[in-house]
């Protein structure tokens, strides 16, 4: 299990068939994991976008390498998440979720770019990619190089007062939670390696009713993580940002998402209704599987070390 996770944030797409989990909870997805796809394939694949103004869209695959587990992978954890209006509306959920995300803080703020991360970075220097529009929150494709990225479902570094929008720093906050709760700071080592962890930094910690927290410091409002609660609309500046890389792009590379949730479907769905290609890569099946010409299934790493190779050869 691993203990880079930190409160049910982003929505849940529901419309039209899926062959994945109940949308009411996190955990596997039912099909294809484990698949391998063949190496002419992958070639087929980078010839596809070789000199192509490209949009790159990522999901939780992306980061599990770095220690922060997916939510719809072959190892996913079952769980609800938390919803913006169980949030908003309740004084002991939010302390749960603070109380959580104060024990999962440090292991998933030293999370690092991997391989994948990487890989995508060089990628781009070989062939035009518009840009990043990434479904986590985690900050890693910044950290690895790629450039521009949107936080399609924002990121955890930052918290955002609901009343006047001043913006605080995630690692201030962290100090300020443990100065308010002593006993969680003596014990914050044994409570993380306690703590079942959840894909987005949440952890499963008993007794957080009493756990304190506070408003903002400018007007006293409801602090809350930047990012999209279950429940929530991506904010339609970013999504509008998002829209305009794909509408300078020729083709759609998913990587390492299933799709499920309706703010990353969309761009697949919208390429493809433009007649523009659509390059899906993931381990497990997506729900954007049928608007894809080329599927690419297998683990990330080894999927953009050949298109690395292949491509770079006659760069």
């Amino acid at each position: 299990m691993s203990e880079r996770d930190v409160g049910g944030w982003f929505r849940t797409a529901v419309d039209g068939a899926v062959v994945l989990p109940n949308t009411a909870a996190w955990g596997p997805g039912t099909g294809g994991f484990g698949r391998t796809s063949h190496e002419a394939d992958l070639i087929a694949a980078a010839d596809m976008f070789r000199g192509r103004p490209t949009m790159v869209l990522t999901g939780a695959g992306m980061s599990t390498a770095s220690g922060l587990p997916d939510y719809r992978g072959r190892d996913a954890v079952p769980r609800s998440p938390m919803m913006y209006q169980e949030f908003v509306g309740s004084d002991l959920s939010r302390r749960r979720y603070w109380a959580r995300s104060t024990v999962g803080w440090h292991s998933f703020a030293t999370a690092r770019p991997n391989a994948a991360h990487h890989l995508l970075a060089e990628l781009g220097r070989i062939t035009p990619l518009t840009g990043v529009v990434t479904q986590n929150v985690d900050g890693l494709h910044q950290a690895a190089g790629s450039h521009p990225v949107i936080d399609l479902h924002g990121t955890l570094d930052r918290v955002i007062c609901l009343e006047c929008g001043h913006l605080l720093d995630r690692y201030r906050l962290q100090e300020q939670f443990l100065e308010l709760n002593p006993r969680f700071a003596d014990h914050l080592d044994q409570l993380a390696a306690d703590a079942v962890q959840a894909p987005d930094g949440d952890a499963e910690v008993d007794r957080t009713h009493d756990f304190s927290y506070h408003g903002c410091s400018v007007c006293g409002g409801m602090l809350k993580p930047d990012v999209v609660f279950f429940g929530e609309n991506a904010h339609g500046e970013v999504v509008a940002e998002a829209n305009r890389l794909l509408d300078h792009s020729d083709v759609l590379l998913v990587l390492g998402s299933s799709l499920t949730v309706m703010s990353g479907l969309r761009f697949a769905r919208r390429a493809a209704r433009e007649g523009k290609e659509v390059i899906i890569a993931n381990d497990g099946a997506t729900r954007g599987d049928d608007v894809a010409p080329l599927r690419i299934h297998g683990r990330l790493e080894p999927i953009l070390r050949t298109w690395v190779r292949h491509l770079g050869r006659n760069h």
